[in-house]
């Protein structure tokens, strides 16, 4: 079978190496008859999965001791009423960064809990949109904490920079997190969905600094307190275990070929060749200012939008596949996350040059 490259903004493609060992243990895991997601999630086999996933997930990302990792179902977007519900304490106001849509509906859910400061990143560089410089944007001194998303999936567009301020930063890390070394030390809460760079939809990951456990709201529901997912170790009702478990795996496969600071390089190494095909060229174009072009997500538009159905016809057909764009701004978009192989971006580089070739005049 010809490869397969998947740019599918989520749930996104995972390592093939994950995929294989997954398929090798599916119904026999761990020489015991059956698959991971057969045994109790309080058997101590499945506890040693949950250890070994914290704790290598801890080294990859360096986090510090005093910081909770945490487990969650119900994606980001349940996170974006846990967040407001743990961190405001007496506070009844929060500072939210809108950079995309993302932030925008984080800021719509939060303001069912609190008075939301908006602040509005987004400007235009020559033509292109771009995000204002952090140091401009002015935080509420009665704000509980600043949220932001550091990267918006459907336009393409990356906040390079933290808020400054001295209040809790949480940041929507759902599609950056693991792709770049961070300071996590720099952060109150990091958050994120994991069918991007994790492992498979249907588990959320947190980390919290564990000064922050204490702030949450009395009406907060059980399932989504931080405090208690800190005290039941993830497990206060039962967890996506399979999910889990694959994630793990992702975790071992991200150490084995060099941790964070390999991955990094791969991707800026795929980002940097798709955004020069589209640059070099008059038929591709991509809106996003160079300061603020994601390092995950590349949108781009023909000059002829007319071909895009044949463009994606033809592209699906060379086994590149899922690179049709957000509905909201149409054109094309190539998610390249953790798992997809410099190869991959290769093959798509060739076939755009070739199709613009074919289509140009």
């Amino acid at each position: 079978m010809d490869a397969i490259y998947n740019f599918s903004a989520g749930p996104a493609g995972l390592p093939k190496a994950v995929m294989e060992l997954a398929q090798q243990e599916l119904v026999n895991w761990n020489g015991m008859g059956r698959s991971v997601m057969e045994i109790s999630h309080r058997s101590k086999e499945f506890i040693e999965v949950a250890n070994t996933a914290e704790s290598n997930l801890r080294e990859l990302l360096q986090v510090p001791s005093n910081y909770k990792i945490l487990f969650c179902q119900g994606g980001a977007r349940a996170q974006f009423s846990a967040i407001p519900m743990n961190l405001l304490g007496t506070s009844t106001k929060a500072c939210y960064v809108d950079g995309g849509y993302w932030a925008h509906s984080a800021i719509a859910e939060a303001n069912k809990y609190c008075d939301v400061q908006v602040i509005d990143a987004k400007t235009e560089i020559d033509g292109k949109v771009a995000i204002t410089p952090a140091a401009s944007w002015s935080v509420d001194a009665d704000a509980a904490f600043v949220h932001y998303c550091p990267n918006e999936t459907i336009d393409g567009i990356e906040i390079n920079d933290l808020p400054v301020t001295d209040k809790p930063i949480v940041a929507d890390m759902s599609s950056t997190i693991l792709s770049r070394k961070i300071d996590v030390s720099k952060f109150g809460v990091i958050y994120a969905g994991a069918q991007k760079n994790i492992g498979p939809a249907g588990i959320t990951l947190v980390i919290v600094r564990d000064d922050l456990l204490d702030l949450a709201s009395e009406i907060l529901p059980s399932t989504l307190s931080y405090k208690l997912l800190d005290e039941k170790d993830s497990m206060y009702n039962t967890p996506p275990t399979y999910a889990w478990y694959l994630s793990g795996l992702v975790f071992k496969w991200l150490k084995s070929i060099g941790g964070v600071a390999e991955i990094e390089k791969r991707n800026r190494n795929k980002a940097k060749a798709l955004y020069a095909a589209i640059d070099e060229s008059d038929f591709y174009k991509n809106d996003v200012h160079p300061d603020n072009r994601s390092l995950m997500n590349v949108p781009f538009q023909l000059a002829k939008p007319e071909l895009d159905a044949i463009f994606l016809e033809q592209a699906e057909a060379k086994g590149l596949v899922a690179l049709k764009g957000h509905r909201a701004v149409g054109g094309m978009r190539a998610s390249i996350y953790n798992a997809m192989p410099e190869e991959g971006v290769a093959a798509l580089v060739a076939f755009m040059h070739e199709f613009e070739a074919k289509h140009a005049a």
